[in-house]
């Protein structure tokens, strides 16, 4: 019986290795072809979706900086106000275009997302108008804090100006 959960315990440790270096492929590939344009192919929610690499796999990329409501319940979370509009915000202005993906200095979150800032082919920096429009708000996190600054600035417009989810009725 100790021979089996030892094997077993080597097998899940291969098993582990193995998917933690296609995952890092999957993203160093990417880093490799900053230039190039990927087709988002899936909008999980606000902040999160898919893109393909130009290979089997397809990648889930998470925003970097800006944090967006809950748009769906799972387990541990409910749906969030402004949630589903920030989702529906994000698959008007993405889905199935083209995107450009930019780094900071963590790759991967502890998901194994792939973080990023992303452009759009017309020059959109997508984390920014998030933020300007009122479909999400900042959340940075540390060593990731390349546009932070900025997000901040447009968050406070706005918020100044009521926009998206700082458009809360007070009652």
């Amino acid at each position: 019986m100790k021979r089996f959960i030892r094997l077993f315990q080597i097998a899940l440790l291969f098993s582990i290795t193995l998917i933690e270096i296609t995952c890092n492929s999957n993203v160093e590939n990417l880093n490799n072809n900053s230039n190039e344009y990927f087709v988002v192919t899936k909008i999980v929610d606000g902040d999160t979706f898919w893109i393909e690499n130009g290979e089997s796999k397809k990648i889930k990329i998470r925003l970097i900086g800006v944090n967006t409501p809950e748009s769906r319940k799972s387990k541990s979370k409910n749906v969030e106000y402004f949630g589903k509009e920030a989702k529906e915000y994000l698959i008007n202005l993405i889905d199935n275009k083209k995107v450009r993906i930019e780094f900071d200095i963590d790759k991967t979150d502890q998901y194994k997302r792939t973080l990023a800032y992303v452009f759009l082919d017309d020059g959109t920096f997508l984390n920014a108008e998030l933020v300007k429009q009122g479909y999400a708000t900042v959340m940075t996190i540390p060593p990731n804090v390349k546009y932070a600054d900025e997000f901040v600035k447009l968050q406070n417009e706005a918020r100044e100006n009521n926009r998206g989810l700082w458009g809360i009725p007070i009652e």
